[in-house]
């Protein structure tokens, strides 16, 4: 069967540093994967690949069976890969509507949405299944910390994502609004109440250093370190890879 995500020997040099070193994988269509390193492995650039922010050095990326290695950012979200970014940018001189709106009228979010429901409605739907509808004609630059990551989430699926990449969405999130933001992308995995009306919801990658909350929602983890992956599959098992603990301590466990 033809995979969902496929990264091919993807790398990426900045001069003499290499940032990617021919990663691998494959993501299915019905999956939750999580990306994890230390400080430095490479994981923000791994994405930055996939969604078109940085072009590869060498290897591929390839869509739903259609190579997108390099493509246009704005392309690659209109062929359904929505992503966050570990800082969050909103317009900060626009409302939290505005702001999914904005999303709303993407060329992809405006044919795959509901065709009865407005982008209005469907950026109010969007806030409402991240939790801050209360908060939507407030300036996106009054939010908290925590508001800001679900505002982002909300923008990104507004697209009509059918895989969509998180950079740290738990990062400086209280336990309370981490495990809101954990629920919220379970129930979006599943179908959930939002978007085109399908039973089941996008693949998630979720980049994240916070490993207690991201193994109550990731059903495998990919572990990168200088560049390179070094361990693939279920939390359960990654997590006593003797490489794994020794690139995440500096010495392998007893």
């Amino acid at each position: 069967m033809e995979s969902f995500l496929e990264v091919d020997n993807l790398s990426k040099q900045f001069g003499g540093l290499v940032a990617v070193d021919r990663a691998k994988f494959q993501i299915n269509r019905n999956e939750i994967v999580g990306l994890i390193g230390p400080n430095g492995a490479g994981k923000s650039t791994l994405i930055r690949l996939i969604t078109g922010i940085l072009h590869p050095t060498s290897g591929k990326v390839r869509f739903q069976g259609e190579d997108i290695t390099g493509q246009a950012i704005y392309k690659i979200t209109n062929k359904g890969i929505a992503s966050t970014s570990q800082i969050v940018k909103p317009f900060r001189g626009l409302s939290v509507l505005a702001n999914v709106i904005v999303a709303a009228l993407s060329p992809r979010g405006k044919r795959e949405g509901e065709w009865v429901k407005t982008a209005e409605i469907r950026g109010r739907d969007a806030l409402e299944f991240c939790g801050i509808a209360d908060l939507l004609l407030e300036s996106a630059s009054t939010l908290s910390h925590g508001d800001l990551k679900r505002l982002e989430i909300a923008r990104a699926i507004a697209t009509e994502p059918e895989l969509l990449i998180l950079d740290e969405p738990l990062g400086g999130l209280n336990p309370a609004e981490a495990n809101l933001i954990i629920k919220s992308l379970r129930r979006l995995h599943k179908g959930g109440r939002f978007g085109r009306l399908h039973s089941e919801g996008p693949a998630l990658l979720i980049v994240e250093h916070r490993l207690e909350e991201l193994m109550k929602i990731a059903e495998r983890l990919i572990v990168l370190n200088f560049g390179c992956i070094i361990a693939d599959g279920p939390p359960q098992d990654v997590v006593k890879n003797k490489e794994v603990i020794k690139a995440y301590i500096g010495r392998e466990a007893d």
